[in-house]
């Protein structure tokens, strides 16, 4: 039989096998839940690693879409504001068109059409017809101070800059005779009929009715040392001046050597506008030489 030590000596050695023997199963346990705990660990540092550089990739697609977006809308808006633009620019174009032509037809509405009309044997002017305004030549232009001399006010301006321009340069330049009502130049045709006969007088003196100076916008020169005749004027300073200069104040000669109704009267100077003027000046052509339509052209531009 064993003592009881010898039982007790057994039982000890066999708790301490099976303590060391769980001991060793708790060890390898944890070595499991260790090893287990840090391969999920580098797993799910991995996933995050990935999900980061996804979560980079598409903030910057959507980064880059965003700026496309914004540059193609504002280029959309671009394209719409330049048509916005030059619809505008079209609207105000026609509007300035249509305001133009309005105060063009005004200004037209207020300027007697006669005025630029061919009379002297080719069409002939009312005995009823008078300017709408007649204003008095002042006494220093004139060559009598007794003579009551008058013109349409539209005109005066430009006859009083030409005269006093020209006693600026030294030459004395006066007017003689100005407008002439319908009844006062069939009396002045009936006294050179009487004086040079009826023939003569019909080479130098308009029909009343056919005459410049029932429009108020002719006037006859004069200057000094002629004895107060108009013939002759042609060979005086004056003369020379005014066919250099008249044009720039709108007057234009009717009836130059060689034209086709009277004789060559180099005092008589009609008001055409300055366009006209210039543009026969420049051409060398006189008003008589264009047609009627293209003289009603400058109508609008006859007190520009």
């Amino acid at each position: 039989m064993q003592s009881p030590g010898g039982k007790f000596t057994r039982n000890m050695i066999l708790g301490m096998e099976l303590t060391t023997a769980g001991f060793i199963v708790v060890i390898a346990l944890i070595a499991v839940a260790s090893w287990y705990g840090y391969t999920r660990l580098n797993s799910l540092s991995s996933q995050l690693v990935e999900l980061d550089a996804e979560l980079a990739s598409t903030t910057a697609l959507l980064q880059g879409n965003i700026a496309e977006a914004t540059s193609s809308l504002g280029s959309a808006i671009e394209r719409q504001n330049q048509n916005v633009q030059t619809q505008l620019g079209g609207v105000q174009e026609q509007v300035g068109s249509i305001t133009g032509t309005v105060t063009d037809l005004q200004k037209l509405s207020k300027t007697d059409p006669e005025l630029l009309a061919k009379y002297s044997k080719v069409f002939f002017l009312s005995d009823n017809y008078a300017p709408a305004r007649l204003v008095e030549i002042p006494v220093e232009f004139r060559y009598t101070e007794k003579k009551l001399l008058q013109i349409i006010p539209e005109v005066l301006p430009y006859l009083k800059k030409m005269l006093d321009r020209a006693k600026d340069d030294g030459v004395e330049l006066y007017v003689d005779s100005a407008y002439r009502s319908f009844a006062t130049q069939e009396a002045l045709k009936g006294q050179y009929a009487v004086t040079y006969g009826a023939g003569t007088a019909n080479q130098f003196s308009a029909d009343q009715g056919y005459s410049e100076h029932q429009l108020g916008t002719t006037v006859d020169l004069m200057t000094t040392g002629t004895g107060g005749a108009l013939d002759g004027f042609d060979r005086t300073a004056a003369y020379t001046w005014v066919s250099d200069n008249a044009y720039r104040y709108g007057f234009v000669l009717s009836y130059p050597k060689n034209n086709g109704y009277y004789v060559f009267e180099p005092w008589h100077w009609r008001f055409v506008g300055v366009k006209l003027a210039t543009d026969l000046h420049r051409s060398g052509k006189y008003f008589y030489t264009l047609d009627q339509r293209a003289i009603d052209n400058y109508l609008i531009s006859l007190f520009d």
